[in-house]
């Protein structure tokens, strides 16, 4: 299959001629020209206010974004992927992360099957399980409850199931603790278990395959660390080890009890997949009920995204805009600022989600594109960020879009302080968009050789979403957000944004010189001149 490039199209060429005729237009003037301009673009999605009036559009950019959406069968791909299409071609797997939150009365088939009732099933797993370990039921070798339980991953099973822990701090059993590790540096494992009891501790090992070597690496000297402080008994590993995985042979051969994997599937991808069986040290942690209420909040915005007319369809125009920036503004990256403590690991989740799905520089049928894909994603909570990198954001010479995100009310009660939080989240997009002028300056009664230095230029793009409170619906439904403007650029740009080709060389090159670290053997043969001397060094430690 040859796809033309979407740079062909006439859709394309007129979003190019808009974007010269909008280059010299500021916020100020947009605003200026529309009194309604904050009601006109301020969508609302479940239980989130999307502001986009701060962004550089007008309704005639909305307008050719959506013929651009439509030139790209942006709604057929979307049908394709629910339907249970292999739309990820480059593995021939269809893409179903929906089907992790769907109602049992729901229907996702895959290769003729129904795959709901296997989803339920494992979510009904996860829920006897995790009922066992909060309720004190489940006891370790010794017959003590669990107190913290350990979760062993990497990359997607590992950042969903963190941030989301994180972002859920206020619903987290009382006598319960997760804890992460993924590195394989030893120290984050060492750190992880210094201060913890073995007889206390449950391991999650996160693997689709158990083969994963920074996991497997880190859970054989997890279980080497559990059997010695029980005694040497290597029949204890059964009762303090689960595992999240599909190779039945491998997980037993570790020593884990089969009847305790907790299964998933080749049809989602592991950035897509917190929201089940990798998400069980969160379900341990919050409890099933609060895990159904992110499920349904997921829900909520697959149902939009899916049924709603591109016009109004709020992951399509964020996703869009995002397009906007990226290619016809050239615009590089994306700054994602939550206004909440407790999502102090939602950009660096983002990053994942967005940068492993579109970091593509060939699109489905393999050939090179020929404009920008995934933004370069980044970020940090707020106000630690203002103290940090809003210098550059608001007088830097590269313009950063910005998602700000807040909430009207706090998990804790300590006035004044959420108010002076969402005070300076509205101040910092307020000031980004509008900026201060050298004479606003000058009547400030600033000296004249100081104007330069405090003027603003402004015209500086954010989105503020903001809900009532970060519950697990709407941390269900920020996330689905993203996922789907993912899903809307990928669409755009043409690319399969499902799979990550990109990180199995280093994995390749870095097994090859593992072995030549381990056995002291260099194969200069293999490398060149730079890598064989760092390695050589290395072994001369």
């Amino acid at each position: 299959m040859t796809l033309h490039s979407i740079t062909d199209t006439p859709q394309w060429r007129a979003l190019v001629t808009h974007a010269e005729d909008l280059k010299g237009v500021h916020l100020r003037e947009l605003f200026a020209a529309d009194p309604d301009r904050a009601e006109r673009f301020t969508l609302r999605l479940g239980s989130l206010t999307i502001d986009l009036s701060k962004q550089r559009i007008t309704a005639e950019t909305v307008r050719l974004l959506i013929e651009l959406a439509e030139a790209a069968g942006l709604r057929a791909r979307t049908e394709a992927m629910f339907c249970g299409e292999r739309i990820n071609s480059t593995e021939d797997r269809a893409v179903l992360h929906t089907a992790l939150r769907a109602n049992s009365t729901d229907r996702f088939i895959v290769a003729g099957e129904d795959v709901v009732p296997e989803v339920h099933a494992v979510l009904d797993k996860m829920a006897d399980f995790s009922g066992k370990v909060r309720s004190g039921v489940w006891t370790g070798s010794t017959g003590q409850r669990v107190r913290t339980v350990v979760n062993i991953g990497i990359g997607g099973s590992d950042l969903g199931p963190l941030m989301a822990y994180r972002a859920l701090t206020p619903f987290v059993h009382p006598e319960l603790e997760v804890r992460f590790v993924s590195n394989v540096d030893p120290a984050h494992l060492v750190d992880a278990t210094a201060d913890l009891e073995p007889a206390e501790t449950l391991f999650i090992v996160a693997s689709k395959t158990f083969t994963t070597a920074e996991t497997l690496n880190n859970a054989r000297n997890a279980r080497r660390w559990l059997v010695e402080g029980l005694g040497g008994d290597p029949a204890a590993v059964a009762k303090h080890f689960v595992a999240l995985s599909t190779n039945a042979a491998e997980v037993a051969a570790f020593g884990i009890d089969t009847a305790n994997m907790f299964e998933f599937w080749d049809w989602v991808g592991g950035r897509y997949s917190f929201d089940a069986a990798i998400g069980l040290s969160l379900m341990i942690a919050v409890g099933a009920d609060n895990f159904g209420q992110m499920l349904d909040g997921f829900r909520t915005v697959d149902r939009h995204f899916l049924t709603t007319d591109l016009e109004k369809n709020v992951p399509v125009l964020v996703g869009l805009i995002g397009v906007w920036y990226r290619n016809f503004l050239d615009l590089p990256t994306h700054a994602v600022l939550p206004y909440c403590q407790h999502l102090d690991r939602f950009p660096a989740y983002l990053q994942q989600l967005d940068m492993e799905s579109n970091g593509k520089s060939v699109r489905l049928d393999g050939s090179p594109v020929d404009y920008d894909t995934g933004p370069i994603v980044w970020g940090e909570p707020g106000t630690n960020g203002q103290h940090a990198f809003f210098q550059l954001i608001h007088q830097g010479t590269t313009v950063i879009p910005s998602d700000f995100i807040g909430f009207l009310h706090s998990a804790y009660d300590l006035p004044p302080q959420h108010e002076l939080l969402m005070a300076n989240m509205f101040a910092q997009a307020e000031a980004l968009a509008f900026g201060k002028t050298a004479e606003e300056v000058r009547a400030a009664g600033v000296a004249e050789e100081l104007v330069a230095h405090r003027t603003f230029a402004g015209n500086r793009p954010s989105t503020v979403i903001l809900a009532d409170a970060l519950t697990p619906s709407v941390l269900g439904q920020l996330v689905a957000l993203y996922e789907h403007r993912v899903f809307t650029q990928g669409t755009i740009w043409g690319v399969n944004s499902f799979d990550q080709w990109g990180v199995e060389l280093g994995k390749a090159l870095a097994s090859q010189i593992a072995e030549e670290l381990t056995t002291a053997t260099p194969n200069p043969g293999r490398h060149d001149s730079s890598t064989n001397a760092l390695i050589q060094r290395f072994l001369d430690r």
